[in-house]
């Protein structure tokens, strides 16, 4: 499936004394929709399902846009689930805090495999593919079961997470406190670190590998591992609320001038040669320079937002809590608002690009309507 999407941040409330935890959830969410909308009308990654566009003019930016969104927004979301963890488990306790979790990933995990997934395939195979057969016939030679397509953040959360209940339980007394918030450099220096492992691993396992049924991309996953620990090292140390301001203002800019450099990727592609995945993975030293662009950008931008979301929009917003209450139902469901738009259009003789403009925005602002709806469901609240 495609990209690596939904968020910790999805499933845990935030205190409520940081309101801006709630529109960058939302911003987030928003975010992980048009990925997959970019993904469907050219941009790389796979999806159910897709038309891609052929001109380069679109395909530049449809492909800086989900390089970039790579770079941070799940992990982003590892972090913000992380950071809210700690604090959950303090309130219910091992037990009742295990139950919680296996209820509210666990669920939509079952519903996503074995009824939405299949749905979603079938109304590829009936409508784009023209093979007109009954859902009931599709589902006799349905086979891939085990699929949490989008889902595989909330399986790789759930993992995380029960890791994290295994070190409670196993050590008691260690802590994560005493630890000040860092500064830009050492964000920097600790971004170029995980660059560094992202590009080993990437020797074994390049980005677009998926390991089934799972989802999971290990490309990935160095990231996802460091921020979901500094999540919780963030937690309890109060860094939202402790780290500069100036620390953020510093690698806002830095992501500008990261942003920049992008244009240097083609070239060195055009100059060397490369193959279409040079900077996928395998032991060349394009691949290395790529992981730690990828991940300085990605945590300079992480940390940016957090320093401005903080200074800028810490003010309660009942819409803007309202729509966060609905970030995960939307990240359930918006791959049966995507692919149903883009199914409805497919005839439409434009340019995928211009299909992509207007895909994407009814896609977001349906998936939050759907979203406020199913929500009011009676015991699905309980859940998502």
């Amino acid at each position: 499936m495609s990209t690596q999407a939904t968020s910790p941040a999805l499933i845990q409330d935030a205190p409520k004394k940081i309101f801006y935890i709630d529109l960058l959830k939302v911003v987030l969410t928003v975010l992980v929709v048009l990925h997959h909308s970019f993904i469907t009308y050219g941009a790389p990654g796979g999806w159910y399902y897709a038309e891609k566009t052929t001109s380069m003019g679109a395909l530049i930016p449809m492909t800086i846009f989900v390089s970039v969104n790579q770079a941070f927004f799940m992990g982003f979301f590892f972090f913000l689930s992380a950071y809210f963890i700690g604090s959950s488990y303090k309130r219910k306790g091992a037990t009742q805090f295990v139950k919680d979790r296996l209820l509210r990933l666990g669920v939509p995990l079952l519903f996503y495999s074995f009824i939405l997934s299949p749905f979603l395939s079938y109304i590829v195979y009936y409508f784009a593919k023209g093979d007109h057969i009954t859902y009931i016939a599709f589902l006799s030679g349905f086979h891939p079961w085990i699929d949490f397509g989008v889902l595989w953040f909330v399986a790789a959360l759930l993992i995380f997470t029960m890791l994290y209940v295994l070190y409670r339980i196993t050590f008691k007394s260690i802590s994560f406190k005493k630890l000040k918030a860092p500064s830009a450099s050492i964000i920097i220096l600790f971004a170029a670190g995980v660059g560094m492992v992202s590009f080993f691993v990437r020797t074994l396992f390049p980005v677009g590998f998926v390991f089934k049924p799972l989802g999971f991309q290990f490309g990935h996953f160095s990231q996802y591992i460091a921020l979901f620990v500094l999540g919780l090292i963030a937690s309890a140390n109060n860094w939202l609320n402790t780290i500069a301001f100036k620390t953020g203002k510093r690698l806002a800019i830095t992501a500008l001038i990261l942003l920049l450099f992008f244009p240097i990727f083609y070239i060195i592609q055009k100059k060397f040669y490369m193959p279409p995945g040079g900077y996928s993975g395998g032991f060349q030293w394009q691949a290395l320079l790529y992981a730690v662009w990828e991940q300085m950008i990605g945590f300079s931008i992480i940390t940016a937002l957090v320093c401005y979301g903080r200074k800028l929009w810490n003010k309660n917003s009942p819409v803007t809590e309202k729509l966060s209450r609905n970030t995960f139902a939307v990240y359930i469901f918006h791959p049966l608002v995507l692919i149903s738009f883009s199914l409805m259009l497919r005839n439409w003789s434009a340019n995928p690009a211009i299909k992509l403009l207007v895909v994407g925005p009814l896609t977001v602002i349906c998936s939050f309507l759907l979203a406020s709806v199913i929500t009011r469901i009676p015991g699905v609240r309980k859940i998502i």
